[in-house]
Formats: C-alpha cells, sequence, structure tokens
C-alpha cells in the first residue's frame, strides 16, 4: 500500500512538471533574450537620482557609467535607469498589461544593436573598415542597447509588463507574430526579409520609432551573424530604405527627439509615431497611454 502512494505521488509530480513545462513553451512572455542591459551588477557602485516629483519612473544613472564633463560642467552617461514607485501603483495599473487580457509583444532590434557595436555597420558606412564590417558580423548579445536601439523603450515596457521577442525568433519563425493581437516595433532599422514580411503583413503594428524596417540583413542561424544585403546607400549610395517600403518614415521624424507635439498617424498595418521617443518615453503618460489602448 505504501509503495502504491509512493508511485501515486511521483506520478502526479510528473504530470505538473510536464504541464508546466507546456505552458511555458507556450506563454510568450517566456522568451528569453541574451542582450545584457536588464540585469546589469551594479553592485557597491554610486546611484545617481535624475528625477523625482511627479515624474511617472524613478530615473536614475550609476556613477560608474557617468563617463566624461560636458560644457558646464554636467556629466555624460549613456544609460538610465527606471524603476516603480510604490505611491504610482494605480498608474502602472493603467498603463501595464500585466492584469490585461489582451496579447501585445514588443520587438528588442538585436539586429540593429549589433549593426551599432563596435567594428559593425557603421565603422564601414563611416569609411574606417572595409567590407568585413558588414559581412557575417557576429551578433552582439553582449552589448547592452543604447539610444540608436531603444534602450529605454526596452526597459519601460518591461517594467510595464510587456512580453518581448527578438528579430531572431522572428527570423526562425514568423508565424509567430500572429499569436499576439498588437505588435510594438522599436527602432529595428536592421531586419530580414522574413521579419520584414511578417511585421509588414500584421494587421496592428506599433511603429513607436521612425528609421524601423530600413535595411534588409541575412541572419546566419548556423553562424549567429548577419550580412548586409540592401540598404542604407548599399550596395549603391541611392538605395536608401533596402525594401522599398512605401511607408518608411526616416526622414525627417528619426531626428526629432524632443518629440513637441508628437501624433501618432495611421498606415495600412498600424500606427506610426512623428518623433523618436527616447527621451520622453519615461515621462510621458498619454504616450503610454495610446500604446496600450491602441
Amino acid at each position: 500500500m505504501k509503495n502504491k502512494i509512493i508511485v501515486g505521488i511521483v506520478v502526479i509530480v510528473i504530470i505538473i512538471i510536464v504541464v508546466l513545462a507546456l505552458e511555458s513553451i507556450n506563454n510568450p512572455s517566456e522568451f528569453t533574450v541574451k542582450v545584457t542591459p536588464f540585469n546589469i551588477d551594479h553592485k557597491g557602485k554610486g546611484r545617481a537620482l535624475l528625477a523625482e516629483g511627479d515624474n511617472i519612473f524613478e530615473v536614475w544613472v550609476y556613477e560608474d557609467e557617468m563617463t566624461s564633463l560636458a560644457e558646464g560642467g554636467a556629466r555624460v552617461f549613456d544609460h538610465q535607469y527606471f524603476g516603480l514607485k510604490p505611491e504610482n501603483s494605480e498608474i502602472y495599473n493603467e498603463l501595464g498589461i500585466l492584469n490585461d487580457s489582451q496579447k501585445a509583444i514588443f520587438v528588442v532590434p538585436i539586429f540593429t544593436i549589433t549593426a551599432y557595436g563596435d567594428e559593425g555597420f557603421y565603422e564601414f558606412y563611416n569609411g574606417k573598415c572595409d567590407e568585413k564590417c558588414i559581412k557575417e558580423i557576429p551578433i552582439r548579445h553582449d552589448l547592452p542597447p543604447n539610444y540608436q536601439s531603444s534602450d529605454n523603450s526596452i526597459k519601460v515596457l518591461r517594467l510595464l509588463g510587456y512580453p518581448f521577442i527578438t528579430d531572431i525568433e522572428i527570423e526562425k519563425n514568423p508565424e509567430i507574430l500572429k499569436k499576439f493581437d498588437k505588435v510594438i516595433m522599436l527602432h529595428s532599422e536592421y531586419v530580414t526579409k522574413n521579419e520584414f514580411d511578417a511585421v509588414t503583413k500584421h494587421p496592428k503594428v506599433i511603429y513607436l520609432h521612425p528609421n524601423s524596417l530600413f535595411a534588409e540583413v541575412k541572419y546566419s542561424q548556423k553562424n549567429d551573424t548577419i550580412t548586409l544585403i540592401r540598404g542604407h546607400g548599399y550596395p549603391s549610395s541611392e538605395i536608401k530604405n533596402g525594401f522599398g517600403w512605401k511607408h518608411d518614415n526616416t526622414y525627417p521624424y528619426e531626428f526629432d527627439n524632443t518629440c513637441e507635439g508628437w501624433k501618432f498617424y495611421e498606415i495600412d498595418n498600424g500606427i506610426m509615431l512623428n518623433c523618436y521617443p527616447e527621451k520622453i518615453i519615461f515621462t510621458d503618460y498619454k504616450l503610454l497611454k495610446m500604446i496600450k489602448e491602441y
């Protein structure tokens, strides 16, 4: 009798493990990405608050990342960090999706992160490197996003409970976007043809950053690398958008980062923002509300 009870318990445990494993596979929030900006270890480092008062989030930088002095004595930093304020819990319920039934996802632009890295595409564009800097470039899983790759947007959307995937997951399985009611694109300047088709065929996309879907790259799953194929003046200078995309909104919107009087406008498969929102994404309640409610 005792042995039967033990066997029964073991069977129940196995069933529970299998069920949890299946749920993990099917749950979009369980997608992981090897990019490192989310849990950088600053243990023992000084933290300087940048914003207080009525701001939506707590905002700070780390002293070890404040690299130099600008004119007027201001310190220069590349990364900001955000935290939730207990007193703003009702605001987070309004802006977040943790308790919401919608199936939304945002895309971490890992190909764009890689393109902007050392010995990446921009060293080729700037004449500092030959074509070796646009061919078979290793994916920079080690490189934190920055202004060019939607660093602030990534952090804020994660705080609000949005799940995410990367360009790589879409390239491997373009059908994956069909699982979601809404897709949020950040500054995904560099994408594959598979990703471009998957995004532009989805019926409900928020293009949160201008200059998205600008140049075509090829991803090698075997080598975990990207190669520039077409766009951004390559292979000839007159080529701008590598896909000839009619909705490309790079000019002039990519260069407006003040976003005064920002607005979304409609295209055939979603809405586009008319400015680059990295400096307001963590302060603008109306923008975050629009992202949720669209």
